[in-house]
């Protein structure tokens, strides 16, 4: 399996971190009302619950990208897995700085996550 392959992997649990750190912010979960019990976080856990919707949110182009980037034979695969790496250090990052509350940071890197994926539909052409 490639680097990029395994990066879809990876992006594909990331979501379930934020959610694990997002639980872990408040006693009392609540099992049988889970959505319930994250909608109603404050502060860092609402912050990590946030960074859960929008890793599942960028997931989807990003799988779509490196499937049709290997798929097509104009794509290097070192540029691949390249661009698949920083797709999910960016993620990451992302969750990191939004559970922070660092804005900035955290926009600067859900930028260039983006780009990633689009680069790869770009190469794809």
């Amino acid at each position: 399996m490639t680097i990029a392959y395994w990066c879809v992997l990876a992006a594909a649990i990331i979501p379930y971190i934020w959610v694990i750190i997002a639980k872990a912010s408040k006693p009392g979960f609540n099992n049988n009302k889970p959505r319930i019990f994250l909608n109603e976080l404050k502060g860092w856990g609402q912050r990590a619950n946030w960074a859960q919707a929008n890793s599942f949110e960028a997931f989807p182009a990003f799988a779509a990208a490196v499937i049709i980037g290997s798929v097509v034979s104009n794509v290097e695969q070192n540029t691949l897995d390249a661009l698949a790496l920083l797709f999910v250090i960016c993620r990451l990052l992302h969750g990191i700085f939004y559970i922070t509350d660092k804005a900035t940071l955290r926009s600067i890197v859900w930028f260039i996550g983006i780009s990633s994926w689009v680069s790869i539909f770009v190469l794809s052409a």
